[in-house]
């Protein structure tokens, strides 16, 4: 009945606000959809990838293969999927959903999310995404990664828990720093409350972020949380870095 007042609503909604693409505003037939000929422009990430943190292969290395980061070091994080490469036009829908409040596509993220991470998803009791700490939602609004769990949980029906994990220090943005910087950066900025050490042991975990660079923030996120006694920790992203020489972790 839920399911069946929102679409009664957003189409109310779509005859007094008619929807726009997200990327050029020009009319499109739903909210959330892009243009026919701008679908070329994003690059949705599909296997072959690593099996671990998902890391695209240029050709198929045979099933279960790791890249070179993961197979030196297993990283915290059982499994990590993105939909996205993080490029030209991602990175306009990214930054205009994070930073200009830009809510309209969010459904659309949030099945494309899914789309790229039933692997992950799989098993998952609950999902949890990358907690801000309390001075930058203040001065943000939401958080974005929430609004993102939120959409995945709509679609999968794995329930959303933001009072599990906590960023109890408030660390300086991950842009521009090296991968050292971001590890280095984030290391031990989230911590377990007494709720989540009730109710993770024995959990499999997704932890939902929108976009990820080295992976530093998943793996801060996940180490508090396998203390915890949390079996698995996956790791979902709307969008990741892709370069030649990925730092995985």
């Amino acid at each position: 009945m839920l399911n069946g007042l929102r679409k009664a609503a957003n189409a109310v909604g779509d005859l007094v606000w008619p929807p726009v693409s997200p990327l050029t505003g020009r009319l499109v037939k739903a909210t959330g959809q892009l243009e026919a000929e701008r679908w070329s422009d994003i690059h949705f990430l599909d296997a072959p990838w690593c099996d671990t943190c998902g890391l695209p292969f240029s050709f198929w290395v045979g099933s279960g293969a790791e890249c070179g980061a993961c197979a030196a070091r297993t990283p915290a994080v059982h499994k990590a999927r993105a939909a996205l490469a993080y490029g030209d036009t991602s990175r306009r829908l990214v930054l205009d959903f994070k930073h200009g409040g830009r809510l309209d596509a969010l459904d659309q993220l949030g099945q494309w999310m899914v789309r790229a991470g039933p692997d992950v998803l799989a098993g998952a009791q609950a999902l949890i995404p990358v907690p801000l700490h309390p001075s930058r939602l203040f001065s943000r609004r939401y958080n974005q990664s929430m609004l993102l769990a939120d959409s995945v949980s709509r679609l999968t029906g794995i329930p959303v828990e933001t009072g599990w994990l906590i960023r109890h220090r408030n660390t300086q943005s991950q842009a521009g720093q090296s991968g050292r910087s971001r590890r280095r950066n984030v290391s031990g900025a989230f911590a377990v409350t007494k709720t989540g050490r009730d109710h993770l042991i024995g959990k499999t975990v997704v932890v939902i972020d929108d976009v990820m660079t080295t992976g530093a923030t998943f793996e801060a996120c996940a180490k508090p949380l396998l203390r915890a006694g949390t079996v698995f920790v996956n790791a979902l992203a709307l969008a990741r870095v892709v370069k030649p020489t990925d730092p995985t972790t």
